[in-house]
């Protein structure tokens, strides 16, 4: 039987996040990104969403290492998880070992994880794969692509990237070795799907550091910067521009004051000298010399921004005399959220700059022409669109065809879809298990199906419990059933309704301990079908009916 590469996306297709790519090749197995997803707003309790790594768990034996293209939560989000079941090394550069790092530490699991770090330009033996890692640009420093090289041929796995010709830090994207790597052949590419939709270029970073420069200019208020902890070139910019107007830098939010350490430590942010001052301490400057940095773009009701707009922040109390700049935009799902911390700043009298037109933000995912541009350089035999919804995978398949690429080559998969390659075929075969695995609190797959459903019914209809007193002696009903509501109605007002489910349910409950006396089940379930049967009829809701029998 002929030697086969398989490419097994087991998140990140069909949705935005959890990003995680298994590559098998002559019975070993590597891993590529190992993100998780927020979840929605009907998903109740649900702390995060994380692929399902079953076929990685019944195959550990054969895993050869996770790595690592950027640091962003919908790439390394799941790592702490993931890890307590399947133990591989983790291979990834120096930033993102950092971001790493304090995850491992928080969960303990610093001491028992292989951690080593890669500069772009390197590569890395791990079995029968060779990985090199390839500089991009993004959103986050240190961010790399993987040319995963195999005796079947090399695939280019982009992760999430763009091209910015004057990037901050001053290191554009490896064009030339992608360059190159198309004149030695690249068999496959896999790239990144996210802003597929949008024609042009995306906007260079640097254009927010001018628009920071002109917020700060002749302003007079104290200035208040939210965006993304982990865009550290965003931060850098802030520093820049408070450091040129003479004012004075604190940080409040623990995920930007951890990325500010990290940062800081390895040399990935230079701090202008003498710009950086304890929170609890700038309060004493005059407000044109006060800059705050902090979390909470996305309306998140821990961040620090949201308890400053909801007074409920301790060291920090906005009003007129505050200018918000928002520099992010909403994740698909957040805008309500944002907009409610955004209707609280102005109704205290901050002045808050939000307009996207103002080039407050600028994406860090490559819009068409720079799509067209990597598939001109790499010219892949096979392409395998990734990191997108449904519609933007078919966007990208089109615009492969664009540039030449026949549709038979292009595979458009979902999380756990086969993709087989050889030298000359692509075919989807099988598929491994698969989907979505709920993480609440310090429970990891232990929320299914059937407790979601349990969840959603309390949050839209409540619940009745009817507690049913019964005789241990002989099974008869020693009173009149106890009805108790939670999320359903409010009792004192509706004093006739719990009557009459007193007396349906009492109703329900006799007529089976006269027939059967003991039959809890029965009993139950009767009680349960007329009380749900009744508030429907006369409620039109279907709330939760939990009978209770309590044996005296």
């Amino acid at each position: 039987m002929a030697e086969k590469l398989k490419i097994i996306p087991l998140g990140g297709l069909n949705e935005i996040g959890k990003n995680m790519t298994a590559y098998e090749y002559g019975g070993e197995i590597i891993v590529v990104d190992c993100g998780m997803a927020f979840p929605g707003d009907d998903m109740y309790g649900i702390d995060c969403i994380i692929p399902d790594v079953t076929y990685l768990i019944k195959n550990r034996a054969r895993i050869r290492g996770l790595f690592i293209t950027h640091g962003h939560e919908d790439h390394i989000g799941a790592i702490p998880y993931v890890l307590r079941q399947v133990n591989m090394p983790i291979y990834c550069t120096r930033f993102t070992a950092g971001l790493i790092s304090l995850k491992l530490e928080e969960r303990g699991l610093a001491k028992t994880t292989k951690l080593i770090t890669v500069e772009a330009g390197k590569t890395v033996r791990a079995g029968k794969f060779t990985v090199e890692f390839i500089h991009v640009n993004h959103s986050i420093a240190d961010s790399v692509a993987f040319a995963i090289h195999t005796h079947m041929g090399t695939v280019v796995h982009t992760g999430d990237f763009k091209i910015d010709s004057t990037p901050i830090d001053g290191e554009v994207i490896d064009l030339a070795r992608l360059g190159a790597l198309g004149q030695e052949g690249v068999l496959a590419l896999c790239a990144d799907s996210t802003n597929v939709e949008r024609p042009g270029y995306t906007t260079s970073e640097r254009a927010v550091g001018q628009t920071f420069m002109r917020q700060f200019q002749g302003c007079e208020e104290r200035i208040i910067v939210t965006t993304f902890a982990s865009n550290v070139h965003r931060i850098q910019q802030v520093l820049d521009a408070a450091a040129a107007h003479g004012r004075k830098v604190a940080v409040t939010g623990r995920s930007m004051e951890n990325i500010m350490r990290v940062s800081t430590e390895l040399g990935y942010m230079k701090v202008p000298k003498n710009t950086l001052m304890d929170i609890n301490k700038i309060k004493g400057l005059p407000k044109n010399k006060q800059v705050i940095v902090t979390t909470g773009s996305q309306g998140e009701e821990m961040s620090a921004l949201y308890r400053m707009a909801f007074s409920t922040h301790k060291q920090v109390e906005v009003g007129s005399g505050d200018k918000v700049i928002i520099s992010a935009s909403a994740i698909p799902g957040n805008e309500v959220t944002v907009s409610r911390v955004i209707n609280e700043l102005f109704r205290k009298g901050v002045k808050v700059i939000y307009d996207r037109a103002d080039m407050l933000h600028v994406s860090g995912h490559a819009c068409q022409e720079e799509l067209k541009i990597i598939h001109a350089l790499t010219k892949p035999r096979f392409f395998i669109p990734l990191h997108g919804e449904q519609r933007m995978l078919q966007i990208h398949s089109g615009l492969a065809q664009q540039m030449g690429m026949d549709r038979n080559h292009i595979a458009i998969a979902d999380n756990g879809t086969v993709i087989e390659l050889t030298a000359k075929t692509l075919k989807l075969g099988g598929t491994i298990p698969s989907g979505e695995v709920y993480v609440d609190g310090s429970g990891v797959g232990d929320v299914g199906a059937v407790v979601m459903r349990d969840r959603k019914r309390l949050a839209e209809d409540g619940m009745v419990v009817v507690v049913l007193p019964v005789s241990a002696h002989d099974g008869g009903l020693l009173s009149q059933p106890e009805i108790i509501t939670r999320g359903f109605i409010y009792v004192k007002e509706s004093g006739d309704l719990m009557k009459e489910l007193q007396s349906i349910a009492l109703d329900a409950a006799e007529s089976v301990t006269r027939r059967h006396g003991r039959d809890d089940g029965e009993l139950r379930g009767t009680v349960k079908s007329a009380v749900s049967s009744y508030l429907f009829k006369s409620t039109r809701r279907s709330p939760m009916v939990i009978p209770v029998i309590t044996r005296l």
